[in-house]
């Protein structure tokens, strides 16, 4: 009998056919990125599929990790980063890592990228840069320190990793089923080419050659597709650019519904994709840049606007600067440099997904879509890295901590209770990377405490190994700051001691206020000024250019706080996204 299918073309089925294809015990990685093109309808056809024993492989946990976890499908867990953005820290992740229920390794970015292109290119191993001054090396599984063999050079090297099923979801498939993806492509095209198979969920299919058409797009060719299945809205609430934004609304009801399962939670509303979600994906960067911001009230500049405005003049026209995963106030410092004094700097986000951004406002439900549409070029993880973090081409990357110490090592893995218990925390993402391969090395710790600023961390999951210009040089990185921001204070990591000394005090803080807060013995800088407050111009760009809807808040609230700020938020983000609908309607 004649076979039907033809070769090096994928299967073309529907999601549960997909679902069917995934094997328990499978080493499982999943494509996307934060919460933009989640494959949610084939991960809760997973769920239900009664597949258990997952190696769940991937650079985030966050939402399809929950879904798998709350179907019991998890065995181990490979990562690098687990959050649900400005929803917090994960629950089950957190219950399952903390109880050492399913076991947690986690992994540098670098080591999992070069490990998924060892599996890609057949290799046996490959180079990375090592995480000086971390603990990380010795966490992640296979990685060690070696003698480079042509420079003798102590460099890392990692095996292969490889996945026996990468499930993603995408814009569109032609009828010969290459793929499409617009936008970041996160780590998918090297965890493709490490996968057995490759199973895809996509908006639309359509005839071959109409792909062509389509302008800032990545294609993954069909040689690379196993199977493929038509699932529109098969990423909500989740986004799937153009089609529809991030539905921030139906992520908060399904989180706070903690008695249903999430599954049930997440399911496609009977009427399809909500039309305000849709219509949001099609608002234009010129519009929402034209419409009136909700007016903000204060007029004295508070403590996350003073904090934003300091970080900002750190930024000039020659900056090159990335926002990590999870990174209000980075973004609106970032934001806020190139809407006043440094217009020429270069704005990555989405992990450096979005190269090149216009600051556009961070209208929550539209963040997104404006950086990918006014972004000069979209890229991976993976391209990333190799072009920019490694090369030491960028200069700096804000990113916040949990606990810093007097050295300026951070952790952001665990904490250890009184009683001997842990408290999981997100995990260090790239940091671990970056804390060396950046020119400034930027922390914030939102709120000073002798919790937070310790005197040795439990664990370094980053730190600025390389510090002095002799360090860095022969690794091809440029010298520059290391600096943290805390609501108290701004601190220099010393090149000399290679401790922290405090360089800035919030205004009205004293010394002793600083002292008292912190879990080591403070030293102060001979020339220690107090930060200056905001220009009521620059507070205005903030406020009404930048972040009408006051994300960064986010980062300065207790967790008590922080449902009702949310929600607070959201409100607002609708009135934003409701008037920029107005305004692109009534201007055709």
């Amino acid at each position: 009998m004649t076979s039907l299918v033809e070769p090096n073309r994928p299967r073309f089925t529907d999601v549960e056919g997909l679902a069917a294809l995934v094997g328990s015990g499978d080493v499982f990685g999943v494509g996307g990125h934060h919460f933009a093109r989640l494959p949610i309808a084939l991960l809760r056809a997973i769920g239900g599929s009664d597949i258990k024993d997952l190696r769940y492989v991937c650079w985030a946990g966050g939402l399809p990790l929950e879904l798998l976890l709350e179907a019991d499908a998890v065995a181990e867990i490979d990562l690098c980063f687990s959050s649900l953005d400005i929803f917090g820290l994960p629950p089950r992740f957190r219950a399952v890592a903390e109880t050492n229920a399913v076991p947690v390794r986690d992994w540098t970015a670098l080591a999992m990228i070069q490990a998924l292109r060892a599996a890609q290119q057949n290799l046996p191993s490959m180079p990375f840069q090592l995480p000086q001054g971390s603990d990380m090396l010795a966490r992640v599984p296979g990685a060690l320190a070696a003698p480079d063999p042509v420079a003798g050079t102590e460099t890392g090297f990692i095996p292969p990793l490889r996945l026996d099923t990468f499930v993603v979801h995408a814009q569109r498939a032609d009828e010969s089923g290459n793929v499409q993806i617009i936008g970041p492509r996160a780590l998918d095209f090297a965890m493709a080419g490490a996968a057995r198979q490759v199973l895809v969920t996509v908006e639309e299919i359509v005839p071959v050659g109409a792909l062509r058409h389509d302008g800032r797009q990545s294609i993954l060719t069909r040689n690379q597709v196993s199977a493929i299945a038509l699932a529109p809205s098969g990423a909500y609430p989740a986004s799937c650019l153009p089609f529809y934004v991030t539905d921030y609304q139906a992520l908060s009801g399904a989180f706070a519904a903690r008695e249903a399962p999430l599954a049930d939670t997440l399911r496609l509303p009977s009427e399809g994709v909500p039309e305000l979600v849709q219509d949001a994906a099609k608002i234009r960067a010129e519009t929402a840049l034209a419409t009136p911001a909700l007016a903000q009230g204060e007029k004295k500049g508070s403590i996350d606007e003073i904090i934003a405005a300091r970080i900002a003049a750190e930024l000039d026209n020659d900056s090159f600067a990335s926002a990590g995963a999870v990174s209000p106030l980075a973004n609106v410092a970032y934001r806020l440099a190139k809407a006043t004094h440094a217009p020429d700097m270069i704005i990555a986000t989405m992990s450096c997904g979005h190269l090149d951004i216009a600051p556009s406002p961070m209208i929550l439900s539209l963040i997104e879509s404006l950086d990918c549409e006014t972004a000069v070029a979209h890229a991976g993880g993976d391209d990333t890295y190799s072009t920019y973090y490694q090369a030491g081409a960028v200069t700096h990357e804000i990113v916040g901590a949990a606990q810093v110490d007097r050295r300026g090592r951070v952790n952001t893995i665990a904490l250890r209770k009184r009683d001997g218990g842990l408290i999981r925390l997100p995990g260090q993402g790239g940091m671990a990377d970056v804390a060396n391969m950046h020119r400034d090395y930027l922390l914030y710790v939102p709120r000073h405490s002798v919790q937070s600023l310790v005197d040795d961390v439990e664990i370094a999951s980053s730190a600025r190994g390389l510090l002095t210009q002799n360090e860095r040089e022969p690794m091809g990185y440029r010298t520059g700051e290391a600096l943290v921001f805390t609501d108290l204070c701004v601190f220099r990591l010393d090149r000399s001691s290679r401790e922290l000394i405090v360089i800035e005090t919030m205004p009205d803080i004293t010394q002793q206020q600083i002292r008292d807060a912190t879990g080591f013995p403070v030293s102060f800088d001979a020339d220690c000024r107090q930060i200056p407050l905001p220009s009521n111009d620059t507070l205005d760009v903030l406020r009404n250019r930048i972040d009408p809807l006051g994300l960064r808040r986010l980062e300065f609230v207790s967790a008590k706080e922080r449902g009702a700020l949310i929600a607070e938020i959201l409100a607002a983000d609708r009135i934003m996204v409701e008037r920029c609908i107005a305004a692109q309607t009534a201007g055709g």
